[in-house]
């Protein structure tokens, strides 16, 4: 996915994903991420959390997303333009 205008955007997309939809969406992007068969071990042997895990890993994608487009925050109040 490249259509992103703003971070908004980054984390609106990743939000719903779940941890496998996640890996499934970010691998043909190639960020720089943590190794999937770590977090699998991780998460396999209980070492970590799976919800915490993919929080994480959002976090580092939306992060490796917004440096890669130069992504800002979307303003938060509209711009008037005050005519006369």
């Amino acid at each position: 996915m490249s259509g992103f205008r703003y971070i908004d955007d980054v984390e609106s997309w990743l939000e719903p994903m779940s941890y496998q939809a996640f890996w499934d969406a970010v691998m043909p992007l190639e960020l720089d991420l943590l190794d999937k068969s770590l977090c699998d071990d991780q998460i396999e042997c209980g070492d970590a959390n799976p919800d915490s895990v993919l929080i994480v890993l959002k976090a580092l994608a939306r992060t490796s997303l917004t440096e890669r487009h130069n992504l800002e925050w979307k303003p938060s109040a509209p711009w008037l333009k005050l005519v006369s």
